[in-house]
């Protein structure tokens, strides 16, 4: 499933979810943003993995004031549409494909990330 771009109108039904999703809030002038940016893409990129999306906060500062995102990248992992898990800074792919194993429990082990 390809990285999807979330707004006020989509990120509900998205992350609404049985299976974890993540969530990436970033910033285009944002220089670690930018940095994790390709693992981002990466994790996507899988059809057998989790759902990716991202949210660019400049243009949904709402949805940014909603789930209290000061400082980007931030990364939450969603199921159910609540928050499972969530992490501040620029983090390693292994990090992020833990964080969403850790919210899918026993699941995960046939996932292919």
């Amino acid at each position: 499933m390809p990285v999807i771009s979330l707004n006020g109108d989509n990120f509900d039904e998205f992350t609404n979810s049985p299976v974890p999703v993540l969530v990436d809030f970033y910033a285009p002038w944002c220089g670690s943003c930018r940095a994790v940016a390709p693992v981002v893409e990466r994790l996507g990129s899988d059809p057998d993995g989790f759902g990716i999306a991202k949210v660019n906060i400049d243009e949904e500062a709402e949805l940014a004031r909603r789930f209290g995102v000061q400082s980007i990248p931030t990364f939450a992992v969603f199921r159910n549409g609540e928050i499972a898990d969530r992490r501040v800074g620029v983090l390693h792919e292994r990090d992020i494909i833990e964080l969403l194993r850790r919210a899918d429990g026993p699941q995960a082990a046939g996932r292919s990330m």
